[in-house]
């Protein structure tokens, strides 16, 4: 039976827009759904979706979420930015329904947009093998696998490093 708080069919159109309070409770939602169904919800992972406005839009950073027409949060993703001027890809989830139909896609290219507005000079996120979907559609926008600039992750799960590269103009 589907989980009647996750819809199965997007409305068109999607919006990508920007963090507001009212959608708080759908950024813990829509990650701890992936979370406990691939992993176990980590410490960070609860610290972090418990109170995003201080650990995420506090220090510059942002939360976009592909909203339908109903104005139902349907898929997020975070930007974290860091002091050496890397900005960390994060917490990004689409409704379970709703997988595979490019509203990853559009998250993606909203999260690019809003990386080249907040002026960082590195793109980059941390996951996992087991997420393969994941990692094509990465992989897709421009990410490409790197070695870790640092040993271990504050993510357990993570063994995946991937940093963006920008299209070459022209």
């Amino acid at each position: 039976m589907s989980d009647p708080s996750f819809p199965t069919v997007a409305v068109e159109p999607v919006r990508i827009v920007d963090y507001d309070p009212r959608w708080r409770a759908d950024f813990a939602r829509l990650n701890i759904e992936w979370l406990e169904r691939w992993f176990v919800v980590e410490p960070i992972d609860r610290e972090v979706l418990g109170d995003p406005e201080t650990h995420l839009l506090a220090g510059g950073g942002r939360i976009l979420f592909a909203v339908g027409a109903d104005e139902r949060a349907l898929g997020t993703v975070a930007l974290l930015p860091y002091p050496d001027g890397t900005v960390e890809l994060t917490k990004m989830a689409v409704a379970p329904g709703l997988r595979g139909g490019g509203i990853g896609r559009r998250l993606m290219g909203g999260a690019i947009d809003a990386f080249a507005q907040m002026g960082g000079r590195e793109l980059f996120l941390e996951s996992s093998t087991k997420l393969a979907p994941a990692l094509k559609l990465y992989e897709s926008v421009g990410f490409r696998h790197r070695p870790a600039p640092r040993a271990g992750s504050h993510y357990q799960r993570a063994d995946v490093y991937m940093v963006w590269e920008a299209a070459p103009a022209g």
